[in-house]
């Protein structure tokens, strides 16, 4: 059968849709979703959004976002960090300000006051104390395939003291757990998959302190989320 120019031409575009469809997007990169997930059911850990609800968030993270689908939003959610000086993975801007970076990500630079950062059209902030278990979620983004490195982790590091937001080089030595990248539910769409690990909150004094979450995708790439939690008496809400 020979096709005119506009059936062809109708061909090609309905065959460009569905390959669209079912390629999932390479360059796909993730973040922090949630920072403060809780289980429905503590003995059977899942992060899907029938598997528990989520109580505390990254700054300035949009309020009732669907999962999985801010690298689409303007700005997009997930933050490349730049290395100031060539092969120091400690010479970037912790945080995103929305102005520097490879992928210049959303707006996560500290509140004043912090509370701004949170609440009315973003998600609330982490409540918490010393020796509480925190659990973070993040979406897979394409990246915990088994054609994807097993030995990925996610990072957390937690300043060690208040005040102004440190920097990259005092958070790194601030690290208080590496959750494997790939602690995900299992799902058929793999950009969307929905992973997270889980940590003891360290001794500190009550206050509000950064956390960062951190992932390196290759050598020297690196994203980051960053997020302020409350640590005190009253706990979590």
């Amino acid at each position: 059968m020979h096709l005119t120019p506009p059936t062809l031409a109708a061909v090609l575009v309905s065959t460009l849709a569905l390959l669209s469809h079912l390629t999932p997007t390479a360059e796909a990169h993730s973040w922090a979703d949630c920072i403060d997930w809780h289980f429905k059911n503590p003995s059977h850990e899942a992060w899907g959004a029938s598997d528990g609800e989520c109580k505390g968030y990254a700054r300035r993270f949009p309020e009732g976002s669907e999962f999985g689908a801010l690298d689409h939003a303007n700005p997009s959610r997930h933050y490349q960090q730049k290395l100031e000086i060539k092969g120091d993975t400690d010479s970037a801007l912790p945080c995103s300000d929305h102005k520097h970076g490879k992928d210049v990500g959303a707006d996560e630079t500290k509140g004043d006051p912090v509370e701004s950062a949170y609440g009315g059209k973003y998600g609330p902030m982490t409540h918490t104390r010393v020796g509480d278990t925190l659990c973070v979620r993040w979406p897979a983004k394409n990246h915990a395939e088994d054609n994807e490195d097993d030995d990925m982790m996610v990072l957390i590091n937690l300043a060690q003291r208040e005040g102004k937001d440190p920097t990259q080089k005092e958070l790194t030595k601030s690290k208080v757990a590496e959750l494997p990248y790939k602690n995900c539910d299992k799902g058929k769409n793999p950009d969307r998959r929905p992973c997270g690990g889980c940590f003891k909150v360290p001794m500190r004094a009550s206050g509000t302190y950064l956390l960062q979450w951190r992932w390196m995708l290759n050598e020297g790439e690196w994203y980051t989320s960053c997020a302020d939690i409350q640590i005190g008496d009253s706990g979590r809400k």
